[in-house]
């Protein structure tokens, strides 16, 4: 199997997308980073302030699940970082889909 991506869509609590953006920006994206994640884009919605969505890519199975245990397993993860999402996301709305990109995609 080639390289695949996660494209992650979240439902951003009212009024909290600012301070959501702020810590994907400043806290999220760089310790999954600093973990080995491949994290290709990150975007709020144009018109409906409530959609967050970011992309991450992976090489193979193998890798996503080294890597999910490189970031979730922590104890960063379980006592500082996981604790806080619940203020900021409706969880149960989020939406993660894998995607694989077609022969003429440019982010083969």
């Amino acid at each position: 199997m080639s390289a695949f991506y996660e494209l992650r869509q979240y439902k951003v609590l009212p009024g909290k997308m600012d301070e959501w953006v702020k810590i994907m920006e400043e806290e999220i994206i760089p310790f999954q980073v600093s973990k080995g994640m491949v994290i290709c884009g990150s975007f709020r919605g144009e018109q409906d302030d409530s959609i967050y969505i970011w992309l991450r890519r992976f090489e193979s199975e193998a890798q996503r699940e080294a890597l999910y245990k490189a970031v979730y397993e922590t104890d960063y993860w379980k006592n500082d970082m996981g604790p806080r999402v619940p203020n900021y996301l409706d969880r149960p709305n989020n939406v993660v889909t894998r995607i694989i990109p077609t022969t003429k995609s440019t982010v083969r």
